[in-house]
């Protein structure tokens, strides 16, 4: 009979254990890294945007003309973006970019200020009374590749040191 040996099957097998143990954690690290690239680009927009004072957003919602963004909207903007913590839909690891809490624009209608996500899918969007001015959709098409290959390169980068 002919024996065929395995030399360092042990290793190997632990490595793997190691790595489905270690699974998560990696495409954690690599979903969060590629959400970051798109968080930064779009973080880049909101600061792009025009924005006016506050008195002249009064002035053209007084008189019913296009709502303009506002320099108190715009700052609630850049301070309320950002990364949800990881969540997991059916074993599918994923995170959010998304707009948080109030601007300082308290009106009657919003005593708390005017809430931030609303701001921006008015400007993502368009509505009644302010034009489009997309700034979500731009960044990720820009940055969709990128973060797509930097995931890649975490995934493989975390396995090789794993399996090495």
């Amino acid at each position: 009979l002919a024996t065929i040996k395995f030399p360092g099957l042990k290793e190997y097998e632990k490595r793997l254990s190691t790595l489905g143990k270690e699974g998560k954690a990696i495409a954690e690290k690599a979903v969060y890294a590629g959400a970051a690239i798109i968080a930064d680009a779009v973080r880049a927009n909101i600061n792009a945007l025009p924005a006016v004072k506050d008195e002249w957003g009064v002035v053209a919602y007084n008189n019913n003309w296009s709502a303009p963004l506002t320099e108190t909207a715009k700052k609630g903007l850049q301070d309320g973006f950002g990364i949800s913590p990881m969540g997991n839909e059916d074993g599918i690891l994923n995170v959010k970019l998304g707009f948080d809490g109030y601007n300082d624009m308290k009106t009657k209608k919003y005593p708390k200020g005017q809430p931030n996500a609303i701001i921006a899918r008015s400007l993502e969007s368009g509505s009644s009374i302010a034009k489009k001015r997309p700034f979500v959709a731009p960044a990720v098409r820009k940055t969709k590749k990128a973060a797509e290959e930097t995931m890649a390169k975490i995934i493989d980068e975390e396995i090789a040191k794993i399996m090495k």
